[in-house]
């Protein structure tokens, strides 16, 4: 399946939702309608009992190089609504990435940058090629990364987050894996593959499990630890209550 103008490619890959950004000619740049189709894919892919991890990847030798030229007018140009609408459509693209039930994947080869950046560490797990690149380049050019950061800072420690932020130089994989940005490179020749492999461990998780954890994990943001315990005591309930739950304990004490 192809969005309307085919800016994003949609696949079943058995239990794994595939959803590719297809601007290669552009470096994948971020406009409306890539955003859109993103949020679109994300949506059919959550709606869909049967997907249990969705991989993020961009065509052509780039994840995504970030907003496009017409964007980039809107910024320089346009009016504090328009600004504000497009913003706003990032946004709600990022926050739409913790909603989705199961694991959102990004699997980046070459560069990913601005916005493009912020929507690999948007998701809930980061692989990357052996070459890939990473940075916040849009202080040199007098913008802020504003919305990555509420994200940025959430997956690496404040001295690297302002560090990433406000020298706008690319990094490679491996040191984005040291930042905490990445959680696993894999080799540019076996990248397909070896992203494959990874994934196909959600497969075997139980999916109300997994969204219940991610839930979880990301609601503890900004909780105090009495109220991070209440909560998990609260979906620890919900789960114990869950058909696979009954099931996987049921089955685990017939092998006792």
């Amino acid at each position: 399946m192809t969005d309307d103008d085919n800016t994003i490619l949609y696949e079943l890959d058995g239990a794994i939702a595939r959803v590719t950004l297809n601007r290669p000619e552009k470096r994948n740049a971020l406009n409306e309608a890539l955003i859109n189709g993103i949020r679109k894919a994300l949506q059919q892919a959550n709606d869909d009992a049967a997907v249990r991890v969705v991989v993020i990847s961009g065509a052509g030798r780039d994840f995504c190089s970030g907003a496009d030229l017409r964007s980039l007018k809107t910024i320089a140009e346009g009016s504090i609504v328009e600004n504000s609408a497009d913003a706003r459509s990032l946004m709600e693209l990022f926050a739409q990435i913790r909603r989705v039930s199961v694991p959102v994947v990004a699997a980046v080869r070459g560069k990913a940058l601005a916005g493009g950046c912020g929507l690999a560490s948007a998701c809930d797990i980061v692989l990357a090629a052996a070459d890939a690149k990473f940075g916040y380049p849009e202080v040199k050019i007098g913008f802020v990364p504003a919305m990555v950061t509420a994200i940025l800072r959430r997956n690496v420690s404040e001295k690297r987050a302002f560090e990433l932020l406000t020298r706008g130089a690319e990094i490679g994989a491996a040191e984005a894996k040291e930042f905490g940005l990445v959680n696993q490179i894999f080799s540019e020749e076996n990248f397909e593959a070896e992203v494959t492999t990874y994934v196909r461990a959600f497969e075997q998780m139980s999916r109300s499990a997994v969204a219940l954890t991610k839930t979880l994990l990301y609601e503890m943001d900004g909780m105090r630890f009495g109220d991070a315990l209440e909560t998990g005591v609260d979906v620890n309930v919900i789960a114990r209550m869950t058909e696979d739950c009954r099931k996987g304990i049921a089955g685990f004490l017939k092998k006792a």
